[in-house]
């Protein structure tokens, strides 16, 4: 069965206050769309359309390397009316799931429970419920428990607003009825807008099932529209990365000052120590300790390493048992092998450094190649740079 896949990613987001689109906000350092395309990705579809708007020429620059159909909503005219242009790119023997842009956390599992739901003759929408619904479009069942419609809060009734399971959104349809649907939508209601919520009820009237699905998790299905939100939702991804360290035997001494903004591979007995930040892609030894305030990027590290207090790394090669640091500063292209030290206030860039090698104080080795069993001492500095030049 085809899968097209279409992210809306229009909207302006006043309540961010901010001159950057809202999609383009980060979460863990990556932008909420490229949250949301990875996990598009992973379901290997046919094809993905990403509806553009306000901020449509950095949206675009910010995923120019992804292989997408661009489709720009010019009038912001509400969902059905995004989901429309992106129709036309689409085939209609295929199945069309709907994502957002600014809801990062939805998981490939509970997109691929939400996809084996439907095909072509019935819908798939992923519901959830809430204690306080408010503001979310309500789920109206008749009374054999049977999807009949989805109302919008504006349009709710007294009624329909005491209903806690709400729409978040995300459905799954098949791309010729979706197709059918979408042109016969009008925009009387109450925000002048054309609803995708709307094609639930003419499936109905069609007699096409409609199946619902719950995520595994509530934060799945948030939206972010303020910064209170994307913290929010910061938060609990950073908690969801370091239990899977921690499940892995990684001892950390506090998980809720440990940041994880990449992918960090690790061996056994790694300890991790307060406020550290890991980025990029990180690989990480056996008994390997990590001391407080220090930021690691792009790096392998090899076993039995200790990395002491307030020490940056950046895009480096660590062999095993060295000892790094405090306050050591490690910059691109640097690679240490066995056993080397590297002590406080040392700074080195491009460099190599052979076995056993000591450079323990107030150094800065930049474009160099230190041999084995070196001893650098304190106050050395290789001038490399004549202002004009580096040699």
């Amino acid at each position: 069965m085809k899968l097209s896949i279409i992210i809306l990613a229009a909207g302006l987001g006043k309540r961010m206050h901010s001159d950057i689109p809202k999609v383009l906000h980060h979460i863990a350092d990556k932008p909420l769309i490229r949250h949301v395309l990875d996990t598009a990705l992973a379901l290997q579809p046919d094809s993905i359309h990403i509806v553009y708007g306000h901020g449509g020429t950095q949206v675009r620059e910010t995923l120019a390397d992804s292989d997408v159909f661009w489709v720009e909503q010019a009038q912001q005219l509400g969902t059905g009316h995004a989901v429309a242009q992106a129709m036309p790119e689409i085939a209609d023997d295929a199945m069309v799931l709907v994502l957002y842009g600014d809801v990062p956390l939805i998981t490939v599992q509970t997109l691929q429970t939400l996809s084996s739901q439907a095909d072509h003759q019935s819908l798939g929408v992923l519901t959830v419920e809430l204690d306080h619904p408010q503001g979310y479009g309500r789920i109206i069942r008749n009374t054999q428990g049977q999807v009949e419609s989805i109302v919008e809060e504006k349009e709710a009734n007294a009624s329909q607003k005491q209903i806690q399971e709400i729409n978040t959104g995300i459905l799954i349809a098949p791309a010729a009825h979706l197709r059918r649907w979408l042109a016969s939508l009008n925009n009387n209601n109450a925000q002048g807008e054309y609803y995708l919520t709307d094609i639930i009820a003419k499936a109905v009237q069609e007699n096409l099932p409609i199946h619902t699905t719950k995520p595994f998790d509530l934060h799945e299905v948030l939206g972010i529209n303020d910064s209170v939100q994307l913290s929010t939702l910061e938060r609990y991804y950073q908690h969801q990365q370091v239990n899977q360290l921690m499940l892995a035997g990684v001892s950390v001494r506090d998980p809720a000052r440990l940041d994880i903004r990449g992918t960090v591979q690790t061996g056994r007995d790694v300890s991790i120590d307060i406020n550290v930040i890991l980025e990029g892609d990180i690989k990480i030894g056996n008994r390997v300790k990590i001391g407080p305030h220090t930021v690691i990027r792009n790096a392998t590290i090899a076993d039995e390493v200790e990395i002491l207090s307030h020490c940056v790394i950046e895009n480096v090669v660590i062999g095993a048992q060295c000892r790094i640091g405090p306050f050591a500063r490690l910059r691109p292209d640097t690679v240490l092998a066995e056993q080397v030290h590297i002590g406080n206030f040392v700074e080195l860039k491009k460099s190599t450094v052979a076995q056993g090698s000591k450079i323990n104080h107030l150094s800065y080795v930049g474009d160099s190649e230190v041999g084995s069993k070196v001893n650098i001492g304190a106050g050395t500095i290789t001038c490399n740079y004549d202002g004009a030049n580096k040699y």
